[in-house]
């Protein structure tokens, strides 16, 4: 695997990333999608297979080989700290600092879950630590009996109702996964507060690597260089797990291949109330 790792990193150093384009021909879509499931499902021992592979993409698209080796490496962190409850000392108490909040499925009634309300807690400790920082409430309408509410909308109206300056809170209420979570926000973050250039993840412990994981590649993909996640706080959840597949499914939806990335969600986790969006 440092022979992997090592061919990556000299890939992404040598190759152009500018502009938004990640593997759009079908062939360096093909070739992504190989190298993502390959690692996902082999690991360290698909080493040898993944520098052909990522050479192969060089020939066919340079620049998205860059990215995706970048994107590669990211997922191969073994050291990513998962902060308990509350983010580190040292970050910036400007509105540079964007706090990300990731939602979770809503009861039928349109009720927040006791997982959620945890998170909450923890990003309520997070926003009073940098009260300078905006907060994002990510989430869409994930409630089976209730359409009128979304993830984003509750956890905003829980924030505002325990002291949460109003005033700090951006809400992304149309995502339905944690790839939707990424992709969307950085569209708005991007398009509304171009100020903001550092991303802190809130999520359940067992979530901040994939949320870590999704977001900066997003960044990669659409050459938001000036944007990067540089830490998080997570509660720690009695249980709970995602496996290197579900990561590889979210990444092939980052890819825009949606199809491959809901079946690979549908063969592997019960989600079946959360249909994809057009």
């Amino acid at each position: 695997m440092k022979r992997f790792l090592a061919c990556l990193l000299a890939l992404a150093l040598c190759l152009s990333v500018s502009g938004l384009a990640a593997a759009e021909d079908p062939a360096s879509w093909a070739l992504v999608e190989k190298a993502v499931l390959l690692y996902a499902t082999r690991g360290e021992e698909a080493a040898d297979q993944l520098v052909e592979l990522m050479a192969e993409l060089k020939e066919t698209d340079p620049e998205a080989a860059s990215k995706w080796a970048r994107i590669l490496q990211l997922w191969n962190n073994k050291e990513l700290t998962v902060n308990e409850d509350i983010l580190p000392d040292g970050l910036p108490d400007t509105d540079a600092l964007c706090l990300v909040a990731l939602g979770f499925q809503l009861n039928p009634d349109g009720s927040m879950k006791d997982e959620l309300i945890h998170r909450l807690e923890t990003l309520k400790r997070c926003a009073e630590k940098y009260p300078k920082s905006w907060i994002v409430c990510t989430g869409g309408g994930t409630a089976r009996d209730n359409p009128d509410v979304t993830e984003g909308g509750q956890m905003a109206k829980w924030l505002r109702e325990n002291g949460v300056d109003a005033g700090r809170v951006i809400v992304e209420n149309q995502s339905q996964t944690t790839a939707q979570n990424a992709r969307f926000t950085l569209e708005l973050l991007r398009k509304n507060f171009p100020e903001v250039s550092k991303l802190a993840i809130i999520s359940s412990d067992y979530h901040i690597a994939t949320g870590t994981l999704l977001f900066s590649a997003e960044a990669i993909l659409r050459g938001y260089e000036d944007m990067e996640v540089v830490s998080n706080a997570a509660w720690k959840a009695p249980s709970g797990t995602l496996s290197p597949m579900f990561q590889a499914g979210a990444l092939i939806e980052l890819l825009g291949d949606k199809q491959t990335a809901y079946d690979i969600y549908f063969d592997n986790y019960d989600i079946h109330e959360i249909m994809p969006l057009d």
